[in-house]
């Protein structure tokens, strides 16, 4: 589609077909090739053949921003690779290294190149999470932000702003933490000095704030166990319950759950949150319990190695629509859930409640934290204290109780 040459090397916009991706379609790329050699460079962006074809003419809108984007793309190599050739210094690797300081001379280019290189990899939660840092720093600031703007005195002005909007701090931790990580690729690629670097002690640090922890007693847990409801709502408060048995396992682990992860009487699967970013890969280990087996019994498909225990959601290649069934199902779980929190009394009940409830059950139950930390995958034991930080109302109700003992009775 686009095509140059400068000196000895040649640039072409093409669409890679030597590997179809999970979504059923090929990798934009731009092919550099020089004396003989061809080497390539993402544009981010992905097609089918059919939509390749048609991208020079259509005027489809969502199109039309896709071949601006490829042309930007385009033009930012080409430029790159003018100013290499003049000074005599072309190399592909050099091309690279000074293209991605090009691509990232915004703070909002530089989330961007983060966000298409993370749904290239298919980590479609993370690549929501930084799309949601990125539209909170253009909402504040516009949408090109240099590098040199983000400093002690920016980022407190962009904490006010969001707590002005009723932000919680918790949010607002997540929002600076993403922003953290693009101003630590900034400084490892160059683009700012040491001196430039806002976080830190002495500088600006990040607010932590737990959020308030809901962990149901055994007593509670007993009450959502024996609530009558129609059918789908006891399916789903089923799932909850499997859902606490089975460690607080995470919806998007539970529906890719098959036969075959059941080993001698165990349910033995890997976390796919921390799949990709943990050194250590933690297997985690669940007993499947009579009362585990009478909710698969009575909710979960043929038992076959190759079914999925549960049919929860429809089966998409794509991440994106993937990740989609994941939240819906999530939405639908906690809807039947907060009817059933809300007619006990207990109040707001969630998947999360679940996973909470299972650590706290334990804990309070005397069980070892190494044991707890392991049964939840996570990475170390500090995680876990932290997870375990907050304990509920009645439970501080009955200590601060305890305060005033001596105090009789009027």
């Amino acid at each position: 589609m686009y095509r140059e040459k400068i000196n000895e090397v040649s640039m072409i916009s093409v669409l890679d077909i030597r590997k179809i991706k999970v979504s059923g379609k090929y990798p934009v790329r731009i092919q550099i090739t020089h004396k003989r050699v061809q080497k390539y460079l993402n544009t981010g962006k992905d097609l089918t053949k059919e939509e390749w074809d048609k991208l020079p003419t259509t005027r489809v809108a969502d199109f039309v921003k896709i071949r601006e984007s490829i042309k930007h793309t385009f033009d930012l190599v080409t430029k790159c690779v003018q100013e290499l050739t003049t000074k005599g210094e072309y190399s592909y690797d050099r091309l690279c290294v000074m293209v991605g300081k090009s691509s990232g001379g915004s703070v909002n280019t530089a989330f961007q190149k983060k966000i298409n290189q993370l749904l290239e990899e298919e980590r479609v939660g993370s690549m929501k999470y930084y799309t949601c840092c990125l539209r909170s720093v253009e909402m504040f600031a516009g949408k090109d932000v240099p590098f040199e703007n983000i400093t002690v005195q920016w980022l407190e002005k962009f904490e006010a702003f969001m707590l002005k909007r009723k932000t919680s701090y918790a949010t607002i931790g997540m929002r600076m933490r993403g922003l953290r990580t693009i101003m630590n690729i900034a400084k490892k690629e160059g683009l700012i000095k040491e001196y430039q670097y806002p976080f830190g002690r002495d500088k600006y640090e990040i607010k932590t704030a737990e959020g308030r922890k809901k962990a149901l007693t055994l007593s509670q847990i007993s009450q959502v166990l024996a609530y009558k409801g129609n059918r789908t709502t006891t399916r789903y408060r089923d799932i909850w319950f499997f859902i606490y048995l089975c460690n607080g396992i995470n919806v998007a682990d539970l529906v890719m759950l098959k036969f075959s992860n059941i080993i001698d009487g165990e349910i033995c699967f890997m976390r796919q949150k921390t799949l990709r970013t943990s050194k250590i890969k933690r297997e985690i280990t669940v007993p499947v319990t009579p009362q585990m087996q009478a909710i698969i019994d009575r909710w979960g498909n043929k038992p076959e190695p190759d079914n999925y225990i549960f049919n929860l959601i429809r089966r998409y290649k794509d991440p994106v629509r993937h990740n989609k069934e994941v939240a819906d199902i999530l939405k639908r779980i906690n809807k039947r859930m907060k009817i059933i929190g809300e007619s006990l009394g207990i109040g707001k009940i969630t998947t999360y409640t679940a996973r909470h409830s299972f650590a706290t059950v334990l804990k309070r139950s005397g069980a070892n934290i190494a044991y707890i930390s392991e049964s939840l995958g996570h990475a170390d034991l500090k995680t876990t204290e932290s997870y375990l930080a907050s304990f509920e109302k009645e439970e501080r109700l009955k200590n601060a109780d305890l305060l005033t003992r001596f105090i009789q009775p009027a």
